[in-house]
């Protein structure tokens, strides 16, 4: 599949940030294929740069099998500088200084140590770049300033202390566009774990808010069922009329979860399409108070102040937490009666539910993760939950919510 490399918006190397290049730099591994191409344009340089040289400085040696050997084989060892960049370092150094203790002529060679020093320190052997660059120059300076007498070519003299300029600078260039390639490299290798640490909290945080979605939906909807299937069947044989009417609550709270797990899933296969149905609020509320009759609970609703629009994430997290607490109460509750009061306060939503108990301990096949579920529900939008039994004996959710009236456009 290389050949997708690089292509489209999904392209990895494009998500990460950085030119692909310096991305292939950073993603390279140390056994990862030859730099084939790259280290033959190289020697092929060094070979003519250095014929070229050859011609301008006819005080040196002339380049002959011995000379161009040496350049061959220095640039031989680039070929595994990705694998064995120390190695490779120190070596592509020791044949640099052979070629100039031979006395052949200055020119690209030093391309040689430059590009084996910059793979060792990108890799991060910056010791041994340094190490490897320090004992190139100071061989330069033994053979130009001490050693030249009894070196190749005869009847030479001392090199001017000037030149060391230049080649200082070089050093100093090397080791500068080396560290600053290593440092980039570095920062695009930290961007790309915090892209991949964010995506993955993105994806945990998806996951559950579909699966307390999920959860939210198939809970009351199957409690509801529960009920009403222990309804049919007691009064299957003496009520068949009351029987049906069971089968007939069944069936629209099945088709109605059914819609909304339908409507979950849709967001989940494309997420950056808006949802083809919008998502409940408490205007559905006397929807839920319908179920609830449906499932023998009676439900009386109380609204305190002057209700505002409510942003979409905090009317929905609303409509959720009294749905679960009506579960619970279908569930869990020897009540038949539960109340509901809704007041809008300057900057705040709160939610109380109560019934008259007692506990039944009975199972209608909750999960066990309500509780849970409206706690982070609530906790998402910086609110709080309470839950527990009261001094009556009965039971209370209260939620508060802070939050801002929906912008009218």
């Amino acid at each position: 599949m290389e050949e997708q490399r690089g292509q489209g918006p999904g392209d990895p190397l494009r998500a990460r940030g950085g030119p692909p290049w310096a991305l292939r730099w950073a993603d390279r591994e140390p056994g990862d294929g030859l730099p084939w191409r790259s280290t033959l344009l190289l020697a092929v340089f060094v070979m003519v740069g250095s014929g070229f040289a050859a011609r301008n400085q006819p005080d040196r040696e002339s380049l002959d099998a011995l000379g161009r050997g040496l350049l061959l084989l220095g640039s031989a060892l680039l070929l595994l500088r990705h694998r064995h960049p120390v190695p490779v370092v120190f070596a592509t150094s020791a044949v640099t200084l052979g070629y100039f203790a031979a006395g052949y002529p200055y020119g690209p060679v030093f391309l040689l140590v430059a590009v084996a020093c910059f793979a060792a320190i990108v890799q991060g052997h910056r010791r041994a770049a340094w190490w490897a660059l320090g004992l190139v120059w100071a061989g330069h300076l033994l053979i130009a300033h001490w050693l030249y007498a009894h070196l190749p070519p005869d009847g030479d003299s001392a090199a001017p202390w000037g030149q060391e300029i230049p080649v200082a600078c070089f050093v100093i260039a090397i080791l500068a566009a080396s560290e600053l390639v290593r440092v980039r490299r570095e920062q695009w290798a930290q961007q790309r774990a915090e892209r991949a640490a964010a995506e993955r909290r993105r994806a945990d945080e998806q996951r559950l808010r579909i699966a307390r979605e999920l959860h939210d939906v198939l809970a009351h909807s199957i409690s509801v069922i529960n009920v009403q299937a222990g309804v049919g069947l007691a009064l299957l044989d003496s009520d068949p009329e009351q029987a049906r009417a069971a089968l007939t609550t069944i069936k629209a709270a099945s088709k109605e979860a059914l819609g909304e797990v339908r409507q979950v899933l849709d967001t989940l296969r494309a997420p950056g399409e808006a949802p083809r149905t919008p998502a409940p609020g408490l205007d559905r509320l006397p929807e839920l108070v319908e179920q609830a009759a449906s499932a023998g609970l009676t439900v009386e609703t109380t609204t305190e102040g002057a209700p505002v629009a409510l942003p979409p994430g905090a009317d929905l997290a609303a409509f959720r937490i009294v749905q679960e607490a009506l579960t619970n109460v279908v569930r869990h509750s020897g009540s038949r009666a539960a109340r509901v009061t809704i007041r809008y306060l300057p900057g705040v939503l709160e939610l109380r539910v109560d019934d008259d108990g007692p506990a039944t301990g009975g199972d209608a096949g909750g999960s066990g993760n309500g509780l849970a579920g409206m706690r982070e529900r609530a906790g998402g939008l910086g609110g709080t939950i309470e839950a527990g039994t009261r001094e009556d004996g009965g039971f209370r959710v209260r939620a508060v919510l802070p939050v801002r009236p929906k912008e009218t456009p």
